[in-house]
């Protein structure tokens, strides 16, 4: 197994955890080259639960919590439902790890997709991450540098839709992406228990129109 030579970064630190009670687990490193990061997904292989992303030198190692996952799984199974009902080309790579050397810019977002048929290895355009704890790396810049069209964050029950504008993204009213998706639509659905009985209601409200 590869050995990460930590003593050539900053200690590791401690994020402060989510008001609720159920926080994310993660840790940020400084000072780290890219070869580092490199070695640290080597290391990490398809072990599940543990998300990795790079900014310009910043490593941050993230540990979904059980809240986080479960709101962004209703939320890609509802999205998903919406381009199923209304026949969008529509394909998910969920935690895809995105990397640009160049850019000193790598990450795996809660979940990612391509709309529309796509070139041949065309990354995805839309990107959902899901803001459950305070603290970390700045997505808006990272996920800019990777060149992702769209950024959905979702914070503290609402859905926000950021569009890449040049080197920065902008807040924008409706997906250019989704443009006919309402998202206060699928938040209304997003505190439901029973997941496949919110995908079943959501699926009746968008052939109802309510």
């Amino acid at each position: 197994m590869l050995k990460f030579p930590v003593m050539l970064a900053s200690p590791a630190r401690p994020q402060p955890p989510n008001p609720g009670g159920d926080p994310d687990g993660r840790v940020i490193m400084r000072g780290l080259g890219w070869w580092q990061y490199e070695a640290m997904l080597a290391i990490r292989g398809d072990q599940a639960g543990v998300r990795l992303s790079y900014l310009e030198g910043d490593l941050e190692i993230m540990s979904p919590s059980r809240s986080h996952e479960t709101i962004k799984t209703l939320l890609a199974r509802l999205i998903e439902a919406y381009a199923d009902e209304k026949g969008i080309y529509f394909n998910g790579y969920g935690s895809l790890t995105m990397k640009n050397p160049a850019a000193e810019r790598g990450a795996e977002p809660d979940e990612c997709y391509v709309v529309g048929r796509p070139k041949p290895k065309e990354d995805p355009d839309l990107t959902i991450e899901v803001i459950w704890t305070s603290g970390g790396l700045d997505k808006r810049r990272l996920y800019a540098g990777l060149r992702v069209r769209e950024l959905w964050e979702w914070r503290e029950g609402r859905i926000e839709v950021l569009a890449l504008r040049g080197p920065k993204y902008t807040p924008i009213p409706r997906s250019e992406l989704l443009p006919d998706l309402d998202l206060d639509l699928v938040t209304r659905f997003l505190g439901e228990e029973d997941q496949a009985q919110a995908v079943r209601d959501f699926r009746a409200a968008l052939r109802s129109g309510t």
